[in-house]
């Protein structure tokens, strides 16, 4: 028989054993040193002024009174240091790290995850709840593959829930994509976390659409209307308009000038179709100044000619856009005949 327990070495009263309470007592202090242990931190050397009952691992390269003792626990009691070896299995906090470590015989290591398991919530440096199941703070989140190709999967239970990614400003929603309400793939924008606007739509067919995309058609409306030389006329309906195309000020011959609502560049398309007896031209200007597209032709007598006019232009939000008539023609004002089209490039 040893003199101490196999476990955690308690030292046996023996048979006619002198002072029995010396042996008992040394036996409740490593009991209260070692259950449940708690391990200061992992030192080389011992501190200065450690407190009565404290544990540290004593690192490698051990100096002074720790000399010797690598890998040990050392105990501070009744103002010695006393040395315990651990075994495999044993279990301690480390405070230093805030960290729970086990002993594989070896060297202390970090638990890891069991191979099957399941939690309710997951809280990595950040606090989980029944809504956020899995959270995380961190700089950066990497997914890695495992030797082929990865796939992140976000599924959704039917057409009219959400599967989506949401990127937030301040926990305020700026930009969403995914299948939000329907199994349409879209990408929506905010400047608010209010207002949201659809800038790309994938439908299942896979057409692409884009809602916010500015495009427009206007025309001038009235038949056949003969303008003065030098003279401006501008639009009084818009056929098609995505975007917020509006009609401004009024021009000098009649209809309004066309209001771009977004900074960008454009392609824009002008048709003309009139009569005239001499030459003649008609150009689309920006702003009544800068001249966007220029058409001119020739004597046609009393037969309409249609030409048209292409050209890409940058265009600021509330540039407008008129006509500038010269010479004496009869325009064809209408759909189809005397128009712009335009659209954001």
């Amino acid at each position: 028989m040893t003199d101490t327990t196999q476990k955690l070495g308690l030292p046996f009263i023996l048979p006619a054993q002198a002072q029995k309470h010396v042996t008992h007592n040394e036996a409740l202090q490593r009991l209260d040193a070692l259950v449940h242990i708690a391990i200061a931190d992992e030192l080389i050397s011992p501190p200065d002024e450690p407190d009565e009952g404290v544990c540290y691992l004593v690192g490698l390269g051990a100096s002074a009174s720790w000399s010797g003792h690598d890998g040990q626990i050392a105990l501070f009691q009744d103002g010695l240091w006393q040395f315990i070896q651990p075994a495999a299995g044993w279990s301690a906090w480390f405070s230093a790290v805030q960290q729970n470590r086990f002993f594989d015989g070896a060297a202390w290591t970090v638990p890891a995850f069991p191979q099957d398991s399941s939690v309710a919530t997951l809280g990595i440096n950040a606090t989980a709840d029944l809504n956020n199941r899995l959270a995380v703070a961190a700089p950066s989140t990497l997914f890695n593959n495992d030797g082929g190709g990865h796939q992140l999967k976000v599924n959704k239970q039917s057409p009219d829930d959400t599967a989506s990614l949401l990127f937030q400003t301040g926990w305020s929603g700026r930009a969403e994509m995914g299948l939000a309400g329907s199994d349409s793939f879209a990408i929506k924008t905010s400047p608010d976390g209010s207002n949201w606007f659809e800038a790309l739509r994938l439908d299942p067919s896979g057409a692409v659409h884009q809602p916010q995309k500015p495009i427009v058609r206007a025309a001038p409306t009235g038949g056949a209307v003969t303008v003065g030389d030098g003279e401006t006329f501008g639009f009084d309906t818009i056929f098609s308009n995505q975007g917020d195309f509006a009609l401004g000020d009024p021009a000098t011959a009649g209809g309004q000038s066309l209001v771009f609502p977004t900074s960008g560049y454009y392609a824009i398309h002008m048709v003309s179709t009139a009569a005239a007896s001499a030459f003649y031209a008609l150009e689309l200007r920006k702003n009544g100044t800068e001249t966007v597209l220029r058409i001119a032709a020739g004597q046609n007598g009393d037969t309409n000619t249609t030409i048209g006019a292409s050209a890409i232009m940058y265009m600021s939000i509330g540039d407008k856009l008129t006509f500038l008539s010269s010479g004496t023609p009869t325009h064809l004002f209408g759909y189809g005949a005397t128009e712009v089209s335009a659209f954001m490039i």
